[in-house]
């Protein structure tokens, strides 16, 4: 009686396991892991970087490959939120609502910040006025300021055309939190492109256009100290105060992000949600590795890691 008893109990265990794994987590959505684990989604304007560091991982893993899908941040997310991908990159973490989501359909998401990059404002070489504040850009933003004579009484340039990569960017939602408090963006002569570097095309073209862009696009790749913007447009020195000028004002070099001076920055992040450790979770922790740090810092971003040695470099500017 006893050996029998003992084996019910067994055997009442053994039906329950099955049973709790036979029921699917609450509100799970169904999924196929190797198809999300063929390539990470991220904002398009982080692409030559991404770029960089998958070129360095593919070289060194010996792991299957993964491919990048570049779009929008929000596209980006949606996508990670529907098990269609394990890995993201933007320029926001995810919200408390997201990860309690994730979470209630039995996920372990992490988010990982990579590196921080400056916001850079940039505008066509003839305009002659390359210092803007905080406030003015914001004006600018609202609609409050909508001809180039709002900010600079003595400019000649007429209207001001705001461009920006993707009207569902990071960059469009920086802007919509940290500079509008949430409002939206309500200027008279907005536009978007599709890509970020359309973006510095359009201003180069266009003499009354200002463009908000990531600055990893911005660096002249034939030199190697990342101390040159390109320099077919303008990078505008900002400023926190009321009032910019050339001494109040920076560009978004690394040590104006180290030391705080510039004020439009942003953190990478890689949105992780893999249910296991495979390619996905490798190429996220590479970019946090010090080998990835290394290409966020020549690339001319501020790795989370940064162990930064400051000199002093002349630039030749003719």
């Amino acid at each position: 009686m006893i050996m029998n008893a003992s084996k019910l109990i067994g055997l009442t265990i053994i039906l329950g396991l099955f049973l709790a794994c036979g029921n699917k987590p609450k509100n799970s959505l169904s999924y196929d892991y190797d198809k999300a684990a063929a390539y990470f989604t991220a904002d398009e304007s982080f692409f030559p970087i991404l770029d960089e560091q998958l070129d360095v991982f593919m070289a060194t893993a010996a792991l299957d490959s993964i491919r990048p899908l570049y779009t929008n941040q929000e596209e980006a997310i949606n996508k990670l939120m529907k098990n269609e991908t394990w890995l993201a990159f933007a320029a926001r973490s995810l919200s408390p609502k997201e990860i309690q989501n994730l979470k209630d359909r039995q996920f372990m998401p992490r988010v990982i910040p990579l590196a921080y990059d400056g916001l850079a404002i940039i505008v066509n070489n003839t305009n002659p006025d390359s210092c803007i504040s905080i406030k003015d850009f914001r004006r600018i933003l609202s609609g409050e300021a909508s001809n180039w004579k709002d900010i600079y009484p003595n400019s000649k340039l007429g209207e001001i055309d705001v461009v920006f990569d993707n009207p569902k960017s990071s960059t469009v939602t920086f802007c919509v939190d940290s500079i509008l408090g949430g409002k939206p963006i309500n200027s008279k002569n907005i536009g978007a492109v599709k890509k970020s570097a359309e973006v510095i095309d359009w201003v180069e073209k266009h003499e009354n256009a200002i463009g908000i862009i990531g600055s990893n696009w911005l660096n002249d790749k034939r030199d190697t100290t990342n101390v040159t913007f390109n320099k077919n447009i303008t990078v505008m020195r900002v400023s926190r105060l009321d009032s910019a000028t050339v001494r109040n004002s920076w560009q978004p070099y690394q040590y104006y992000l180290y030391n705080g001076n510039y004020p439009l920055v942003r953190t990478i992040y890689a949105l992780l949600n893999e249910p296991r450790s495979g390619v996905p979770s490798a190429f996220a922790h590479m970019c946090r590795l010090p080998k990835g740090q290394m290409i966020f810092l020549r690339a001319g971003l501020l790795p989370v890691q940064a162990n930064m040695n400051v000199r002093d470099v002349f630039v030749n500017t003719k």
